[in-house]
C-alpha cells in the first residue's frame, strides 16, 4: 500500500517527493494524505529492530494540526445529515411493508365513504 502511494508521489519526506526505498532519519518530516486530510509524522529515532505496531508511537510523533482533524468530523457529520447509514433503496420485504400500509391506508378511506 505505502510502495503504491510512493509511486504516485503521494508521499514526501522533507519536502521532497519520496521513493519506496527512501532512508528516513530522526528529525525528518513525513507528509501524506489518508482519510481527506494531510497527516504530518515526525520521525524520533529509528528502532534498530522490527517492533510490533503497539511500539511504534515511540518512535514518532504526529504533528497534524488539530483543526485537521475538526475538519474531518465536519465532513462526516455533514455526510450523515444528507444520508444516514443503512438507508439506501429499499429492499424487497421494505417495499412489500410500504405497499402493503398504502393499501391498508385506501382500505381505510375507502370504507369512511
Amino acid at each position: 500500500m505505502v510502495t503504491e502511494a510512493c509511486k504516485k508521489n503521494h508521499i514526501t519526506v522533507n519536502g521532497q517527493v519520496a521513493k519506496a526505498s527512501k532512508e528516513v532519519f530522526p528529525t525528518d518530516k513525513i507528509t501524506f494524505r489518508k482519510d481527506q486530510i494531510t497527516q504530518i509524522i515526525t520521525v524520533l529515532d529509528i528502532p534498530d529492530n522490527r517492533v510490533g505496531a503497539k511500539l511504534v508511537d515511540i518512535y514518532r510523533r504526529n504533528d497534524t494540526p488539530a483543526e485537521v482533524y475538526q475538519h474531518l468530523e465536519l465532513l462526516k457529520l455533514s455526510k450523515d445529515h444528507y444520508r444516514k447509514n443503512g438507508t439506501g433503496r429499499p429492499t424487497k420485504k421494505d417495499r412489500r411493508d410500504i405497499d402493503e400500509f398504502g393499501n391498508t391506508i385506501e382500505d381505510d378511506d375507502l370504507d369512511a365513504d
